[in-house]
C-alpha cells in the first residue's frame, strides 16, 4: 500500500514538473526597491542616454495617474506622470530588468517608437533596482524614457496585475487602456495596431 502511494505521489511530481507553462509574462514578485541616490546612478545613466523623461505641459492633469509623482530613470528629478502625458496618447510599459519577456519585448518598442508617425514611449521600471535596470537598457539598446516607480503609486493606481510586462494606452483625456492582446509585443505592426485600437476617445 506504502509503495502504492509513494508512486501516485511521485507520479503527480513529474506531471506537475512537465506540465506546460505561459511563460508569455513573468510574475511580479513581492520586493522592497532599494533607493539609489542621484551621484551613485551618474555613470550608469551617462551609458544609458536615455530620452528625456517627459515633464508637464500646458494640458491639465486627469485619469488615474494624476498627481503621482515618480522617479526619472535616466536623469536625476520627479515627474508628475499625469500632467507629463496629459494632452496626447502614450503608450506606458511597465517592466523590470528581471523580466525576460520584458527584455525580449522592449527592443520591438524601441523600433516601434523609431517610426514615423508613433505615440511616445514611456517605460515605468517596477520591483526593480535602478542601477541593474540602466544596465538592462544599455544591454538592450533601448533609449526611449523610463521613470521608477519605487512607491508602487502608479501599479496601485491602474491595479496592474502582478505579471510583467504590462502595457496601457494613456488617452489625451487622462483615461487609460490596458492592452492585453497581445499580452507581449513581438513586432512594431502589433504595437501600432494596439494604439490604434485603443488610442482614441470612445474606444473600449
Amino acid at each position: 500500500m506504502r509503495w502504492a502511494i509513494l508512486v501516485v505521489v511521485l507520479a503527480v511530481a513529474a506531471a506537475v514538473a512537465l506540465w506546460p507553462r505561459d511563460d508569455a509574462n513573468d510574475v511580479r514578485p513581492s520586493r522592497s526597491v532599494p533607493a539609489q541616490d542621484d551621484a551613485a546612478l551618474a555613470e550608469a545613466r551617462q551609458r544609458a542616454a536615455l530620452e528625456p523623461c517627459p515633464q508637464a505641459g500646458t494640458g491639465s492633469s486627469a485619469g488615474p495617474l494624476a498627481g503621482l509623482t515618480v522617479q526619472c530613470l535616466g536623469s536625476p528629478g520627479t515627474v508628475e506622470l499625469g500632467g507629463a502625458l496629459a494632452g496626447r496618447t502614450v503608450l506606458l510599459n511597465l517592466w523590470a530588468s528581471w523580466c525576460q519577456p520584458c527584455r525580449e519585448e522592449m527592443p520591438v518598442l524601441q523600433e516601434y517608437s523609431r517610426q514615423p508617425g508613433a505615440v511616445p514611449v514611456v517605460g515605468v521600471n517596477v520591483q526593480d533596482v535602478p542601477s541593474e535596470a540602466l544596465g538592462a537598457v544599455v544591454a538592450l539598446g533601448v533609449r526611449y524614457p523610463s521613470v521608477v516607480d519605487t512607491g508602487e503609486a502608479v501599479q496601485k493606481a491602474l491595479a496592474v496585475p502582478r505579471v510583467l510586462p504590462v502595457s496601457y494606452v494613456v488617452r489625451p483625456d487622462g483615461t487609460v487602456r490596458q492592452i492585453t492582446d497581445p499580452l507581449v509585443f513581438r513586432t512594431p505592426d502589433q504595437v501600432r495596431a494596439a494604439v490604434a485600437a485603443f488610442g482614441a476617445a470612445g474606444s473600449p
